[in-house]
């Protein structure tokens, strides 16, 4: 891939007159320039980086000071020099560099905890270790190119996901409108989804959607999953006033305990109601519903193909419940066949059976 895309350059450059590659390099540089500013605060190289970077910079000379963006020419040269005497970068306040072993230590907590500088001291000195200082752990940390982010602790948001998302199931209703005897009727329905397979369950509907009716959808739901190897263990949702005390109760007579979500905050229970977006465009909006009864059966067949053959981004292209297939070197038109669900609505490319 990388021959190809500098194939033409280099054949481009050859063939240029010194007048042509003074635009190049012009063009070049303006193009490097606009994508330095896209990129805020200092980029800290690795040895390998600044390596190759003072072997193609020497061959160019001074002209490199109007080339190099991504430190100063006296920087640059400082690499040099080093590169020169075959000596490693002094610490700045004239110590060694730490061993290896600390080296190490320091990035497999940092990539193991998400720990922040302080709290990575803090192992450390549970571990015996004291002569090394928060400014060091941050150097150490930045050569290796781990930027702490806003926030790196252990009970950030997206920890608590990726801890928890075997046994964390998220809730939320949606309605739908249908067609009735008494006019059109909002339906409402709950969608129970796994975070970590994006497996969903979703209830019958009802017109009703009180307290008892959650109570009894959250029953069922809970009874689908009770003999799973990793059963629910966790429940979020959100403020709605129709998750009642009751509600957590139900789940919680299962070992089951709920997470209740700060207000105003609809991007925390962003995968439902990603998953409430998939299933009205692409399938509820195209049919005209007529009462309960058929909501029912178009919701319980499309999302059965949801589960079973629609592939999903997070689960590598593949459906929520499905293994993945064995590799094939070669798969003729004859062994595809091409599955119908939802009453025809979309269409599945499948193996032939054996």
């Amino acid at each position: 891939m990388t021959a190809k895309i500098f194939h033409p350059l280099l054949a481009l450059i050859a063939s240029a007159s010194s007048n042509e590659l003074a635009k190049y390099v012009e063009f070049l540089k303006e193009e490097n320039k606009i994508l330095r500013a896209r990129v805020p605060g200092q980029i800290h190289t690795k040895p390998d980086e600044r390596s190759r970077l003072v072997k193609l910079g020497k061959a160019l000379g001074q002209a490199v000071e109007e080339l190099i963006t991504l430190v100063t020419p006296s920087t640059f040269y400082r690499w040099c020099r080093e590169a020169d005497s075959g000596k490693k970068r002094a610490n700045p306040k004239g110590g060694q560099r730490k061993p290896r072993e600390v080296r190490e230590l320091v990035i497999e907590i940092a990539t193991t905890t998400g720990f922040g500088y302080s709290r990575i001291i803090g192992e450390l000195r549970k571990l015996g270790i004291k002569s090394i200082s928060r400014q060091t752990v941050r150097n150490i940390l930045k050569e290796e190119g781990i930027t702490p982010g806003p926030d790196r602790t252990s009970d950030c948001w997206d920890n608590f996901v990726k801890c928890h998302a075997e046994t964390l199931w998220a809730v939320d209703f949606f309605s739908v409108k249908t067609v009735t005897i008494k006019g059109l009727r909002d339906m409402y329905l709950l969608a129970f989804l796994c975070l970590e397979t994006r497996e969903v369950i979703v209830t019958s509907s009802t017109e009703h959607p009180n307290s008892a009716w959650v109570v009894e959808q959250t029953k069922e739901f809970l009874d689908q999953t009770v003999n799973r190897d990793k059963k629910p263990s966790i429940v979020m949702h959100d403020r709605d006033t129709k998750f009642t005390k009751e509600f957590t109760a139900a789940l919680k007579a299962k070992d089951v305990r709920t997470n209740v979500l700060p207000i105003a905050s609809p991007n925390l229970n962003g995968r439902v109601e990603r998953f409430v977006q998939s299933i009205k465009f692409e399938c509820l909006f195209r049919f005209i519903l007529f009462g309960r009864r058929h909501l029912d059966y178009v919701v319980a067949s499309w999302v059965d193909y949801y589960n079973t053959r629609r592939s999903h981004m997070e689960r590598d292209h593949l459906p929520p419940i499905r293994e993945a297939p064995d590799d094939v070197v070669s798969l003729t038109r004859d062994k595809i066949e091409v599955r119908s669900y939802v009453g025809g609505l979309v269409r599945s490319f499948e193996r032939r059976a054996a």
